[in-house]
């Protein structure tokens, strides 16, 4: 079976709840896509030591997530009606960028210096 991914941009990080008698931890991480003509937000489930991993993430940072999906029924009593959940469970993340570096300049590509340097008024070359 492949692993299902998804990139977004961290739009919150709520705090890790704990449920029940054993201690059962889940933390939730929304992501946001723009998707042109409207905003998509995705909750992702991070469960038990996932949990703590969420520590490195900052609302903002662009991350790729790979999770799986998980649903499950639920019916109060046999004459109740029945309801269908489903979650995402995150199993990793990968954060596609960094914060930028304070020079301004694109560390990826040593040659975004010169198309800066290209953008000056001419004028001003001392040759």
């Amino acid at each position: 079976m492949s692993e299902a991914r998804i990139q977004g941009t961290v739009h919150v990080i709520e705090e890790t709840k704990t449920y029940g008698q054993k201690g059962f931890r889940k933390r939730l991480v929304v992501l946001e896509q723009d998707l042109g003509r409207f905003q998509n937000y995705i909750p992702v489930e991070f469960i038990q030591d996932a949990c703590d991993s969420v520590d490195d993430l900052n609302v903002g940072q662009r991350i790729e997530v790979t999770y799986r999906l998980s649903g499950r029924k639920w019916q109060r009593d046999p004459s109740s009606e029945v309801k269908y959940f489903l979650s995402c469970e995150a199993l990793s993340f990968r954060k596609l960028d960094e914060t930028p570096s304070t020079d301004g300049f694109d560390d990826a590509d040593p040659n975004s210096a010169f198309d800066s340097a290209a953008l000056e008024d001419d004028d001003e070359v001392p040759f």
